[in-house]
């Protein structure tokens, strides 16, 4: 069974977190069932970037993300290459390593 190994972030996993995940569930899902309270304005639904991660480890493992995705991370706060929505990218066989950026854009909560 593949982990998802979150980095420690002082807002959401101050120690870092090693969890357990399913083939075909998202970082999200994975982060939500085990208390990692990412923000997700849209209700996972990729119409924002609050959920935004940066996959150290593994990225290469999880399918690519597609056009409507790489749309909305044109529009998140500190894009890397291996940036994705976590509501998005889907664990496959591999173990992940995530960071939870220290920041994030919310335009309903910020008024934009």
């Amino acid at each position: 069974m593949p982990q998802v190994i979150f980095l420690p972030n002082a807002d959401h996993c101050p120690e870092g977190a090693v969890l357990e995940a399913q083939p075909g569930e998202t970082v999200l899902n994975v982060a939500l069932r085990n208390g990692i309270d990412i923000e997700h304005a849209c209700e996972k639904s990729c119409a924002c970037t609050t959920c935004h991660v940066v996959v150290r480890e593994g990225f290469a493992s999880m399918d690519p993300s597609d056009e409507l995705e790489d749309d909305m991370l044109d529009k998140a706060w500190g894009l890397e290459p291996n940036s994705r929505l976590s509501c998005q990218a889907v664990v496959a066989e591999q173990d992940l390593v995530v960071e939870i950026p220290r920041y994030t854009i919310n335009q309903v909560s910020e008024g934009h």
